[in-house]
């Protein structure tokens, strides 16, 4: 694994948090707002404190260097060892992007850790930033916090790094318990591929571990699995020419809609556990202008996954949707693709866990490698990515207790 020990240098430049007039979270504040809750768990008000922090740190991908270094001064003054892990900047605007890195950390001083369980979640978010707030009034497990990354991921984020403080502090775990916070999750993935690499290399810095948490919002549920992916454009070309006369032409945009309308009528494979494979036009794009019939017509989608083998799975979809373009004209089309894997089975026969499946992608198929997976986190899909993100402070609790249930189970298997 390419890590590189964090350097006094790296991690010293302080982060400047955004500050939120609502309920300033101060120690003294949070100790007075929890007491009202009497079933406010010990640990709830550095919970707060350290999910506050990192939603306040703005990380859309591309720009996660600011929460990363957040993480690592946090972790090693509390008694961590972390590392970075460098990833390939993105580009923008034909730029080379700003530095960024996965934490690695586990619990102690020692260099050579020997992790059997793997906690790991994404620190990057999706666009637009939108800050920290939480509903007035005292605390209790009903209180909602909202913005953006609270439930995807860094609810995730902090309830994991509690529960493994927690488990530390009771002596139940030790550097056989490995966090990995990666970059990137939201866009391509880089970051949990960079590290799946590292633990390919011969020989690997790391021991295999024989399970990994993965933290996204699953509505407090032991995930099963969720769907696989399929991310392509078609293209279709045609032959232009006036629209009065349109049979000296040929319409990309009319043999695309053709195509595309059966597409989306067309059985794409379903399974009793994911339902059926969903598929969806997210770009359209044709023609010039409205008297000409157009040359050229695109779609660029995205098909949720719902058969199998995750090696696989995605292309028995793509053959299906290859055969309705050559239908509807063998030459007029082209179609590229940039990802794909299919339905992605996780463990959920874990005591004490109510079960769910996901149609969402997550970094579990990123990381290779033969050990049981388990996907599990606080706060619902359905806010995440839009502008009423939130979490309840009892769903983040509630998740610190569930990822210690889950460490210790893995630990024993």
């Amino acid at each position: 694994m390419r890590a590189v020990t964090i350097l006094a240098a790296l991690v010293a430049a302080p982060v400047a948090l955004c500050h939120n007039d609502q309920i300033p979270l101060t120690p003294d504040t949070l100790h007075t707002v929890s007491a009202a809750d009497a079933d406010a768990p010990t640990y709830r008000d550095k919970l707060l404190e350290l999910h506050k922090s990192l939603v306040d740190i703005p990380s859309i991908t591309g720009h996660e260097s600011r929460v990363g270094r957040f993480l690592v001064d946090y972790l090693t003054e509390r008694g961590f060892t972390a590392d970075i892990q460098f990833v390939t900047p993105r580009s923008e605007n034909g730029k080379k992007g700003e530095q960024r890195f996965n934490v690695i950390a586990w619990p102690g001083k020692t260099h050579d850790p020997k992790p059997k369980v793997l906690v790991t979640s994404h620190i990057d978010v999706v666009p637009p930033y939108i800050e920290y707030s939480i509903s007035p009034g005292s605390i209790t497990k009903d209180t909602l916090i909202m913005g953006r990354g609270t439930n995807d991921a860094k609810g995730s984020v902090a309830t994991m790094v509690i529960a493994v403080e927690e488990l530390m502090a009771a002596d139940k775990i030790d550097d056989n318990v490995m966090l990995v916070f990666v970059v990137d999750e939201e866009v391509a993935g880089l970051g949990m591929k960079e590290f799946s690499k590292s633990l390919q290399e011969h020989p690997p810095k790391i021991p295999q571990f024989q399970a990994a948490i993965f933290g996204e919002p699953t509505e407090s549920k032991l995930a099963c699995g969720h769907k696989g992916a399929l991310f392509c454009s078609i293209e279709a070309t045609g032959i232009p020419s006036h629209s009065g006369y349109p049979w000296l032409g040929k319409s990309a945009n009319e043999i695309m809609v053709r195509a595309w309308a059966k597409i989306q009528d067309a059985d794409l494979g379903s399974s009793e556990l994911y339902g059926n494979t969903t598929i969806n036009a997210g770009i359209l794009h044709g023609g010039l202008a409205a008297n000409v019939v157009p040359e050229k017509s695109t779609v660029q989608f995205a098909a949720r996954v719902a058969i199998g083998p995750q090696e696989t799975g995605h292309l028995i979809v793509l053959e299906r949707i290859k055969k309705i373009l050559h239908e509807v004209d063998p030459e007029a089309f082209e179609l590229d693709c940039s990802l794909g894997y299919g339905s992605v089975d996780c463990n959920c026969d874990v005591e004490g866990f109510d079960k769910i499946t996901v149609n969402y992608g997550t970094d579990v198929p990123n990381l290779k490698g033969d050990f049981t997976r388990y996907l599990y986190g606080p706060g619902s899909i359905l806010t995440a990515h839009g502008r009423n993100e939130n979490v309840s402070v009892g769903a983040l609790e509630r998740a610190v207790e569930d990822y210690q249930k889950l460490i210790l189970h893995a630990l024993k298997q």
